[in-house]
């Protein structure tokens, strides 16, 4: 019989696997954002090495199982004496393999400007990098915002395989109520609810940010 009511002693668990959730996903927002910016920039940049590199990386991290580089990061780099916490591993996988991604977007957003607009900038003495800070990034992060949702939405998803590397996220902490309890189906529902409220919030932030940022443009 289905029954939340045994689960009450456990939300505190449950909440607290959220918060880490919440945190990693915020966390690796920010690095994947920073990083498809820089990697779409170099995709479209005028230098064959730094377009070269960037889809190197892209290339890697797109084209690679997520729990592979998960694992390649948290057990293979402290073989080379390089040691990092489960949260600090997590968010840095999760930043390269958004990046990734991410990068398609902001470069998609880059080539969909108007070649009469850098045109202008160009024409009028703006330093190349004033002419990406105020034209360039503004014009392609703004028709960018749906897409980068779409991204970030998948970056909530895929934090759930972060258990797998001993961090007692929102699916790790409920897997530890469910041995304990011995309700899987009640358990994994609330999960799948949380997930659910938590993808729904990105998207419909992302939708109100795109309203906003294109208001003017009718």
């Amino acid at each position: 019989m289905f029954d939340l009511t045994s689960l009450t002693p456990y939300l505190g668990d449950l909440a607290a696997g959220a918060r880490l959730t919440a945190l990693a996903c915020l966390l690796a927002l920010a690095g994947s954002l920073a990083l498809g910016v820089a990697a779409g920039l170099m995709r479209t940049a005028a230098s064959p090495l730094g377009r070269r590199c960037a889809e190197v990386y892209v290339d890697v991290f797109r084209n690679v199982p997520f729990i592979v580089q998960l694992f390649f990061l948290f057990y293979g780099l402290p073989e080379i004496g390089v040691q990092l916490s489960a949260l600090t591993t997590g968010v840095l996988a999760l930043s390269l393999a958004g990046g990734a991604f991410a990068s398609d977007v902001v470069r998609a957003g880059i080539l969909a400007i108007e070649p009469g607009v850098l045109e202008a900038a160009r024409v009028s003495g703006l330093p190349r990098l004033a002419v990406l800070r105020r034209i360039v990034l503004p014009i392609a992060l703004r028709s960018a915002v749906r897409p980068l949702g779409a991204v970030f939405v998948n970056l909530v998803l895929t934090s759930s395989i972060l258990s797998a590397i001993t961090l007692n996220e929102l699916t790790g902490s409920a897997k530890i109520v469910a041995a304990d309890t011995y309700q899987p189906f009640e358990v994994y529902a609330l999960l799948l609810v949380l997930y659910a409220a938590m993808t729904w919030l990105v998207s419909v932030s992302a939708g109100v940010l795109h309203r906003r940022l294109n208001r003017s443009r009718g």
